[in-house]
């Protein structure tokens, strides 16, 4: 789907705020609730937008330690490792890299013996793996909500 300057006035509107109706997007684009509302059907069957969601500040729901991780693995193993840990629930993304590490994680527990409580008895034990390292997040300067277009 080639996006126009309105598809991407729309998707940077929803992105800011996902909660617009159709009328609000349509009186800042000057176009009808209809015709905003067959662009964004558009955009949601075309797979631009994959989904709605809200966005929860970890820490207010008692999430407070934010770790990311780098793990290698070996070859064999790489998709039953990724799968497992995406299927963690306090595994907040995972993504298999280029470079030096395999798998980069990001995990979200409620304190420090949780995060120990995770590595030591759901990461250290996936066979397969061959290298763990962690970094704990200080402080956040900048978390991306959604693409920017």
């Amino acid at each position: 789907m080639k996006l126009d300057a309105i598809d991407k006035k729309i998707l940077a509107l929803l992105t800011e705020n996902g909660r617009l109706s159709y009328v609000e997007i349509g009186k800042e684009l000057q176009l009808s609730r209809v015709a905003i509302r067959e662009r964004v059907s558009q955009l949601i069957e075309n797979g631009v937008i994959e989904k709605f969601s809200a966005v929860i500040n970890s820490e207010k729901v008692g999430k407070t330690v934010s770790a990311f991780f780098e793990v290698d693995c070996e070859p064999a193993s790489l998709i039953q490792v990724a799968q497992t840990l995406a299927e963690n629930p306090v595994v907040a993304s995972c993504y298999q890299m280029t470079g030096p590490s395999t798998l980069h994680m990001h995990v979200l527990v409620e304190d420090f013996e949780a995060l120990e409580s995770f590595t030591n008895n759901e990461l250290y034990s996936l066979e397969g793996i061959t290298r763990v390292e962690s970094h704990i997040l200080l402080r956040r300067f900048k978390s991306r909500n959604g693409l920017k277009i």
